[in-house]
């Protein structure tokens, strides 16, 4: 996925007057699935988008404009870099408690695999035992 800058951002040309900058766009590291471009507004600034899958792009987007918007409503700055800082920090929140929870998922169904895979061992073993005691 690239992101580009908002469109209201401007940089001096050499000449002294303002230009767009133009987006920073990292090389695609591999091949797939044909980038999209996608217009969407965040936090009241518009940004331009490009991945495979604009659906998901939309999806994102609206997730931190409302994560953004929902740290505005809740405190008393309007410095939108701090109010973006706030979100971004409760995104990582989400997503470090997620994994955790995660974690301890998959540690629980490998205790519960391994366990039962003694189980089968141990009924096998004995199924064995008693063919050859039978036989």
């Amino acid at each position: 996925m690239d992101i580009m800058q908002p469109e209201e951002k401007l940089e001096e040309s050499a000449g002294g007057h303002e230009r767009p900058r133009s987006p920073v766009t990292p090389p695609e590291t591999a091949p797939g699935p044909v980038p999209s471009n996608l217009v969407v507004e965040i936090y009241d600034q518009i940004y331009h988008l490009r991945g495979p899958d604009p659906a998901y792009l939309q999806q994102l987007s609206a997730l931190v404009d409302a994560k953004m918007r929902a740290v505005a409503q809740h405190g008393t700055t309007v410095d939108s870099l701090r109010v973006a800082v706030l979100a971004a920090l409760n995104i990582a929140d989400e997503l470090v408690t997620l994994r955790q929870q995660r974690d301890a998922l998959a540690g629980n169904v490998a205790r519960s695999i391994k366990s039962r895979t003694e189980t089968l061992a141990e009924m096998l073993d004995a199924a064995l035992e008693n063919n050859r005691k039978a036989g």
